[in-house]
């Protein structure tokens, strides 16, 4: 059985590997900037426990750890939250965690006041597009914010937040 459960210290070096591996096998190498180049992704925990962030870890009953994904405030726009770094080993895709993950991170948004959740991602995630537009994410013509990760990533998404709105 898996569950979602927040990040913890322990999680960092398994994260960190999980990251790498799923960046090898779509392709999204370090060197053309994608988020595997990040120094943070061998300290998670340290990002995610900053106020206003969040880090949902996929695991099992055993403490296996099979992916996670987070959010932060965007850098340069403090009034969108950023989702980040979701990466899944290919045994528990399908299973909705990324869905999850997500509703999590609207509910953690709103909570905060944040008028919107923000993503960047390519192409070559295709499935993952599809369930962002599928839960109201709207296609933007231009990166918002100072991620980094813009010149790599070409698909930039948000999702407006609405308080009468029911996950």
């Amino acid at each position: 059985m898996y569950f979602l459960r927040p990040i913890q210290a322990q999680d960092n070096p398994a994260l960190a590997r999980i990251i790498r591996e799923v960046s090898k096998e779509f392709g999204l190498a370090p060197e053309s900037g994608f988020a595997v180049a990040d120094a943070a992704v061998d300290d998670l925990y340290a990002v995610y426990s900053q106020p206003h962030a969040q880090y949902w870890v996929v695991t099992n009953d055993q403490g296996n750890i099979f992916g996670g994904g987070g959010a932060a405030p965007l850098q340069g726009d403090p009034s969108r939250l950023e989702i980040q770094k979701m990466y899944f080993l290919p045994e528990i895709r399908g299973y909705g965690f990324a869905k999850q993950i997500l509703e999590h991170a609207f509910d953690f948004a709103q909570q905060a006041g944040f008028q919107s959740c923000y993503l960047e991602t390519t192409a070559s995630l295709w499935q993952a597009v599809k369930l962002y537009e599928k839960l109201g994410f709207v296609h933007l013509s231009a990166p918002q914010g100072q991620t980094g990760h813009s010149h790599a990533c070409e698909i930039w998404m948000e999702r407006a937040l609405n308080e009468d709105e029911s996950g």
